[in-house]
């Protein structure tokens, strides 16, 4: 499969026969069952990751050979348009999914696993993963190809930034056991590793480091490898002062996470509470 992906994503013809239609919907079949995914564990990886850039191709490929139809449940009340390769995700009462009434949206292309929560309004795009146990708040964002793992809670408002271009670039990974507060961003590539808790509002990406006061560290993304939260960190939003020009005359600070801490037994008595939420 990856090999006749490949070409055809290299060498798009000028049309595509019905043998490319079945093609891509046996890729979109792999990707729902989670038997092939965006990005992988790989403990060999300095980030612990690596980009299946060939799945990240078919993804686009699909997307390429879609046509615009028409998806309205009510076309004068509520019209919809969108490629014919990617619609909603089918769900059953045995896919062990909670998808709560009230306006959400799962395309189809992405791994939901079993005993994940969605509280509407909540939108997963196409190429992402979602594993087990994990709990997707009411506008919160899991963009193409994101990556979230085992019993992890996004809350309310919470955004993770889809990265499907370039194709070989780490998407937004959340490991297992991460608490993502509310009105969150991670974005570009950001890879936050296990039982990490973020706090309300903390923005991570490329361009903005993170400072460690408990370990006298800072963590910032490189021209290779991208922003690393560290297990167990507890990151919040801080600021950092202007100590030069017209920014330290004026008394200005600009925005910096702040890992203030490790969890710990209060953090976890803390974010036991989301249990009698599942």
């Amino acid at each position: 499969m990856q090999a006749e992906i490949e070409r055809l994503f290299d060498h798009s013809p000028s049309s595509f026969r019905s043998e490319d239609f079945e093609l891509f919907a046996a890729f979109k079949a792999e990707l729902n069952a989670g038997r092939i995914r965006a990005a992988e564990p790989c403990p060999s990886a300095s980030t612990g990751w690596r980009v299946n850039a060939w799945v990240k191709k078919g993804i686009l490929l699909g997307l390429r050979m879609g046509r615009i139809v028409d998806m309205s449940i009510d076309a004068v009340r509520q019209p919809f348009f969108d490629k014919h390769t990617v619609p909603v995700k089918q769900f059953s009462e045995t896919s062990g999914v909670r998808l709560v009434p009230g306006g959400s949206s799962i395309r189809d292309g992405s791994y939901v696993g079993r005993g994940v929560i969605c509280m509407p309004p909540m939108y997963i795009n196409v190429g992402a993963w979602v594993d087990d146990g994990t709990m997707i708040d009411s506008h919160a964002l899991v963009g193409s190809c994101a990556q979230v793992g085992k019993n992890c809670h996004i809350s309310a408002a919470s955004q993770l930034g889809g990265v499907i271009e370039p194709i070989g670039a780490m998407p937004v990974i959340v490991e297992d056991d991460v608490l993502v507060g509310g009105n969150c961003g991670i974005y570009e590539g950001t890879v936050v590793k296990r039982r990490a808790v973020l706090g309300t509002g903390t923005i991570l990406n490329r361009s903005t480091p993170v400072y460690d006061v408990v370990r006298n560290e800072v963590h910032k993304a490189s021209d290779d490898e991208p922003l690393i939260i560290p297990e167990d960190a507890v990151v919040v939003p801080g600021s950092r002062a202007i100590t030069r020009g017209p920014g330290k005359d004026w008394g200005l600070s600009v925005y910096t996470p702040i890992i203030l801490k490790y969890r710990d037994s209060k953090t976890g008595t803390k974010i036991q509470l989301e249990d009698l939420l599942r």
